[in-house]
């Protein structure tokens, strides 16, 4: 079998990395790697290789990296949803329990304290006096694999929980309440945690507007994408008191030393635990893409797994703008040829198929396609 080789940018755990066969060799020269392992190095102004295939992102947000420019290069982005969804769940949990008791404040006071502390702490301890989550509606915009393990372990502290998403993972098991439509699901929330992906669609989705159907001191959690929000319309409503605060791992200097905004440092995926899923299943991705064919979580191409046949080939051909890639396939190296073709459903223009092509048959005619990006033959 070909040997591959993978490069790294940042630190990528070697648990990972372990998981790499044989076939594969890690390399410090990113020109020779058809394979890069990388998390949140900025790759925008990078100039990538012809021998790059493809890009395992070690986690869920994909800001880092030109998404356009590689699929029209034939690259292939993965990333790795999920892996690090109970790290983020936790400290989200960590937050609502933050804010619900004011602990961030009553430290960053008892720290202050000077002589007799045990004195003071008796007497000024009740002004950070809060509240208990338990009984406490959340109410959850995104119920992919975080939001719903945030559900799960939101309810299993006595919390009440509504939804909305477009998707719901089977991973949630506490009852929830589904919406169709937020500002009606945020009217009934103490607290509200957004946890979708930056799209057009969802940008700016926490804004003055909605902000408005929410309870007089509803609290906010974003340990999603900065984006999600307008910042200045949540920074003004927690002036007002409107919302009482705003709670995000998405620190920024308009965040920092605001009375009612609790910003951490981008923590969510800081586990040992969620570094080492994170670079096993990208890892994975790259193999199964690399030796199978199959793509995976591919946030610039479309989901296609096909086993493989005997008596044929695998023909895997990424394109932009085909309609209808099989007829152009079947032209190209014969309707006899072609055993089988397993076309991913579209997002965008882009679009990546896998013909199951007689043995023997001479694929070349394939890259000369109008519109084919790249062709790789498998078997």
């Amino acid at each position: 079998m070909q040997k591959y080789y993978i490069g790294t940018l940042n630190n990528i755990s070697k648990v990972g990395l372990n998981r790499l066969t044989d076939n594969y060799e890690l390399t410090d020269d990113l020109d020779k790697a058809e394979g890069i392992v990388v998390r949140s190095y900025k790759m925008h102004d990078m100039d990538f290789s012809d021998n790059l295939l493809a890009i395992g992102r070690a986690g869920a947000g994909v800001n880092n990296i030109p998404l356009d420019k590689c699929a029209d290069r034939g690259i292939v982005v993965f990333n790795t949803p999920g892996a690090n969804s109970n790290a983020v769940k936790e400290l989200v949990i960590g937050g609502l329990i933050m804010a619900a008791r004011n602990t961030y404040e009553a430290i960053t006071w008892a720290d202050s304290l000077e002589g007799d502390v045990a004195a003071q702490v008796e007497k000024g301890k009740k002004q950070f006096k809060g509240t208990e989550i338990s009984g406490k509606t959340l109410g959850i915009i995104g119920l992919g694999a975080i939001g719903a393990k945030v559900a799960n372990a939101a309810h299993a502290l006595g919390m009440n929980v509504v939804g909305n998403s477009v998707v719901v993972s089977p991973l949630l098991t506490a009852p929830c309440k589904i919406y169709d439509s937020i500002p009606e699901m945020v009217e009934v929330c103490d607290y509200v945690s957004i946890h979708v992906p930056s799209l057009p669609a969802t940008k700016g989705m926490i804004n003055k507007e909605l902000i408005s159907h929410m309870k007089d001191g509803a609290v906010i959690l974003n340990y999603a994408r900065p984006d999600l929000i307008v910042e200045e319309d949540v920074l003004e409503a927690v002036k007002s008191g409107k919302i009482s605060k705003y709670m995000t791992d998405l620190a920024d200097e308009n965040l920092i030393n605001v009375p009612g905004v609790i910003a951490t440092p981008h923590l969510g995926a800081s586990t040992a635990e969620a570094e080492d899923n994170c670079a096993a299943m990208a890892v994975d991705e790259l193999m199964d893409y690399f030796e199978n064919g199959n793509i995976r979580n591919s946030v610039n191409f479309p989901a296609v797994t096909v086993d493989p046949k005997e008596g044929t080939v695998k023909a895997c051909i990424l394109y932009k703008g085909i309609e209808d890639i099989s007829s152009a396939v079947k032209e190209a190296v014969g309707a006899d040829n072609v055993c089988g073709l397993t076309d991913g459903k579209k997002r965008t223009e882009y679009g990546y198929a896998i013909a199951l092509i007689g043995e023997g048959t001479d694929t070349s005619a394939l890259e000369k396609i109008d519109g084919v990006l790249k062709v790789r033959v498998i078997g």
